[in-house]
């Protein structure tokens, strides 16, 4: 077998499905070819091979590239007075409603250049690779209107090509009403369901198409229309469902096959079942629920029960998350919403990829997978989801090449 780098001297998690925790080698090799991964096992099952270089980790863990499926990387300016006015006892939807929140950060958007939106995003780029990602999701949103939505999906696609991760990109034009529509609402979502959504994919920007359902955003008619029209493109949807309200947004998500619901504090038993039946995603968020000081956690218990896949991402945004490290995300899902360290390092690998609609080429170190990985300086892997803020990460590799 002919390989360009062999990695040895390691452990692996795989984050196979069944078997051991973790889906663990304790002493494992993988040989990479062309960015995939051609074999992985016990280093004592190596098979005969040449490799153009050799990697030795000395003991170290190896899991796949973490995934960031649920991010609003791109924007302009950022909201620390509105958390301090959260501090002292102004909820999010007074702040919404009062011209803050979203809205701010879309004037602030529009007022920057692509080249500002880009330089901005790297900056918090970066912290999310210092914690292992690989592969990251980035919305639209900020926007609202047509030059704008279209100026964050290309930067997010520039990230794709220069930031060193994978990238996948969703519109969410339906996140807001933008201010030169408060009177009008119907005409906007027109804008956004027949005007800037065919256009953003008309330029090859879209991967898939997300919505915001809440009182304070869209309406579930709304979101239909909107998720009718990606479904003529072709494209598939995912959806913020029930952050601060049971607005049936998992049963929504669910009769359009989204890829995910995300959030979901408050969605019911008929949605989660729902969501399972269909094999929805549930995308937890830890970030914006400590961020925003919320009680009311997501139902992981029936999420278990029904066997929805859990999946974690750090939402980071300028308002309710500004949170740019999977590690400590991991931690808050373990301390906040009771995962277990496997769950949580599954809710950022395997099903992280499955939220993306990605699990056919990465989230699990397998034969045949793109070669994304994560060399981690710890003595087992529930270290990822322990330390809040600790130096982890010794290296990481995407398509094979070491970064």
């Amino acid at each position: 077998m002919e390989a360009d780098l062999l990695i040895t001297d390691c452990k692996l998690a795989t984050m196979i499905e069944g078997g051991a925790a973790y889906g663990a080698i304790e002493d494992g090799a993988l040989l990479i070819k062309g960015g995939r991964i051609v074999w992985v096992g016990a280093r004592a099952d190596l098979p005969a091979h040449t490799a153009t270089n050799t990697d030795r980790f000395d003991g170290r863990w190896v899991t796949p590239g973490l995934i960031d499926c649920h991010t609003h990387l791109v924007f302009g300016g950022d909201r620390s007075g509105e958390f301090e006015q959260r501090l002292e006892g102004v909820s999010y939807e007074e702040i919404a409603r009062s011209g803050g929140g979203i809205v701010s950060s879309v004037r602030a958007t529009r007022e920057e250049t692509e080249e500002q939106l880009f330089a901005s995003a790297l900056k918090r780029l970066q912290g999310l690779k210092d914690t292992g990602v690989t592969t990251v999701e980035i919305k639209s949103g900020y926007g609202l209107d047509l030059d704008s939505e279209l100026k964050m999906l290309r930067v997010a696609r520039r990230i794709g090509r220069e930031g060193g991760v994978r990238v996948r990109t969703s519109y969410l034009g339906l996140h807001a009403l933008p201010p030169e529509h408060k009177a009008d609402r119907a005409a906007y979502v027109d804008k956004a369901v027949d005007e800037i959504l065919p256009a953003a994919h008309s330029e090859g920007l879209v991967d898939a198409v997300d919505a915001y359902c809440e009182p304070i955003a869209f309406s579930v008619d709304e979101v239909s229309r909107l998720f009718d029209k990606a479904k003529a493109l072709r494209l598939p949807v995912k959806l913020h469902a029930d952050q601060l309200s049971d607005s049936d947004g998992a049963a929504l998500a669910a009769r359009y096959g989204a890829l995910s619901a995300d959030h979901i504090e408050y969605s019911n038993e008929a949605g989660i079942a729902a969501m399972a039946k269909v094999g929805s995603v549930g995308v937890l968020l830890p970030g914006a629920f400590l961020m925003l000081r919320e009680t009311k956690a997501p139902p992981v218990d029936l999420m278990r029960r029904y066997g929805v896949p859990m999946a974690l991402a750090t939402d980071c945004n300028p308002g309710t998350s500004p949170v740019a490290s999977m590690t400590a995300t991991m931690n808050l899902a373990c301390v906040q919403f009771r995962l277990t360290p496997e769950e949580a390092l599954t809710g950022a690998t395997r099903n992280a990829a499955r939220a993306l609609g990605m699990q056919d080429d990465v989230g699990t170190i397998e034969e045949g997978k793109l070669a994304d990985l994560a060399v981690w300086d710890i003595r087992r892997p529930a270290e990822l989801s322990y330390w809040l803020g600790a130096p982890l990460l010794h290296a990481t590799y995407v398509n094979g090449t070491r970064r």
